[in-house]
């Protein structure tokens, strides 16, 4: 795969809790220039983004990000939120209490609701992989899928590992043939990326795309 296709599966990502206007503002140009997926902000920028840029970028958020413990309400009132303002993919985090209570029911119900509000609208779901065992993991496909979600993703960026090879076949093996899968954090190179989308993956988060395409270095995940 070519870079410039690459680059059409990127969610060109600003999360951090001090990303400034002119941080988002420069997101949404590159995003445009390289013809990116999507920018995925915080859910303070969205309108003013799509206020500024219109129909020109896809507009990604987060909801209850990225710690995930929000009740189901407060979430469905974020999506409610997100989409008046002008968002068209969420990316929301499981209740990962739940998850490790092994109250999946619970967790489908929120992902179920959260899709409601979505509707056509594109819902991924970050299980942070980081924290949960195998068999959490394949127990989160059959839930992600069940609940009608449209991806499912593997962290947020902020756990204490980013997305691996092995979570993205081990959801390649587990999940339903109608959803997409998502990595995010552990691409470090053009090398990363390609393995990641030789894999299966539909869309890749990453805040440092364009760093990878100009050949720099990339510390962390």
């Amino acid at each position: 795969m070519d870079v410039k296709e690459m680059l059409k599966h990127i969610d060109h990502t600003q999360l951090k809790a001090v990303a400034t206007w002119a941080d988002i503002e420069k997101l949404c140009d590159e995003a445009i220039e390289y013809e990116m997926a999507s920018v995925c902000i915080p859910p303070c920028y969205i309108k003013r983004v799509h206020d500024q840029y219109g129909d020109k970028i896809n507009i990604c958020t987060v909801v209850g990000f990225p710690l995930g413990y929000s009740v189901k309400e407060a979430k469905v009132a974020e999506v409610k939120q997100a989409l008046v303002d002008g968002a068209s993919e969420i990316d929301m985090v499981v209740n990962i209490s739940d998850v490790k209570n092994g109250n999946y029911e619970a967790v489908k119900d929120e992902i179920a609701a959260l899709k409601q509000e979505v509707g056509s609208k594109i819902l991924k779901v970050i299980i942070e992989t980081c924290y949960l065992t195998e068999e959490e993991k394949v127990m989160m496909c059959k839930v992600v899928t069940e609940a009608g979600a449209d991806y499912i993703k593997t962290s947020t960026g902020f756990g204490t590992d980013g997305a691996t090879l092995n979570d993205i076949r081990l959801f390649k093996a587990h999940i339903g043939k109608d959803v997409k899968m998502k990595a995010a954090g552990g691409v470090k190179s053009l090398e990363d990326l390609n393995h990641f989308l030789n894999e299966g993956c539909d869309r890749i988060g990453t805040s440092s795309a364009v760093g990878l395409i100009k050949g720099q270095q990339i510390k962390g995940y």
